[in-house]
């Protein structure tokens, strides 16, 4: 489904307040309420909201948007945190590339690099990466999750573990006050933690949206990560917690001001 700018607002107003209301959703965006009861309609045909009398509500904290819709969800920002990202990664590297459509935007990213080496579970990433030949991709073998590409399970992490990298470019659905780095299906998270222990340099890359998620699965805590490219950090606490443990932080907004 491609969603139009007025529906992923829908979408990022659902998150925050946890549902919308249709003659809301009319008054704020000046249309009728059949518009906005076909938008409603297409994002739930979608599975992006649940539909309620009156409005509609976003998913709850156990269950994930869907590919497309997370796709186009704050892509301008994730461009951005992808194009920080790879600032960070010389030509000549080893690297991991977790699953996520942030970690997508960095593998787009790279394609000026020369001479790496990529190693993901993202069937999306290696598509991308193959293309050039500067480039070697290696992908992890394991169960392919037919939602999003991402491959997870133990034949996935068995993989994961027999390299040893320069640097590990990792996503989160949900990231709490106190620093837990939280997703949604534990057997990605099984893979997420092995990528952190292997690699030398761990980078999260997680757009301003996550500050206002839950997901009941804990890959770590952000004490874990070296790096942490966002488009802009609103939390108080996770700021705190980067400097008490020493991670950097890059907000992609203050450099565009």
């Amino acid at each position: 489904m491609f969603l139009t700018d007025r529906q992923i607002e829908i979408v990022a107003i659902a998150k925050s307040s946890g549902r919308v209301l249709v003659e809301e959703l009319a008054s704020r965006f000046s249309v009728t309420p059949q518009t906005i009861r076909k938008d409603l309609n297409d994002l739930c045909d979608a599975q992006v909201l649940t539909r309620i009398h009156g409005g509609a509500t976003f998913p709850s904290g156990t269950e994930n948007v869907k590919y497309e819709a997370r796709r186009q969800i704050a892509a301008s920002e994730k461009q951005a945190i992808g194009i920080a990202t790879v600032e960070l990664i010389p030509s000549g590297a080893s690297l991991f590339i977790n699953i996520g459509t942030t970690t997508e935007a960095v593998g787009e990213a790279l394609a000026n690099h020369h001479e790496l080496m990529v190693i993901t579970n993202n069937i999306n990433v290696a598509n991308r990466l193959r293309l050039f030949p500067a480039i070697e991709v290696v992908i992890a073998g394991g169960v392919v999750r037919g939602s999003d590409g991402g491959i997870v399970g133990e034949a996935a992490v068995d993989f994961i573990r027999q390299f040893k990298v320069d640097y590990a470019v990792i996503g989160a659905s949900a990231i709490d006050i106190d620093g837990a780095l939280l997703d949604y299906d534990f057997r990605e998270v099984k893979v997420a933690q092995a990528i952190i222990a292997n690699a030398r340099h761990v980078i999260l890359v997680a757009d301003s949206t996550k500050f206002e998620r839950t997901a009941p699965v804990r890959i770590g805590q952000l004490s874990q990560v070296h790096t942490f490219i966002t488009d802009r950090c609103p939390v108080p606490s996770i700021r705190n917690l980067c400097l008490e443990n020493n991670v950097k932080l890059i907000e992609t907004n203050a450099r565009s001001r």
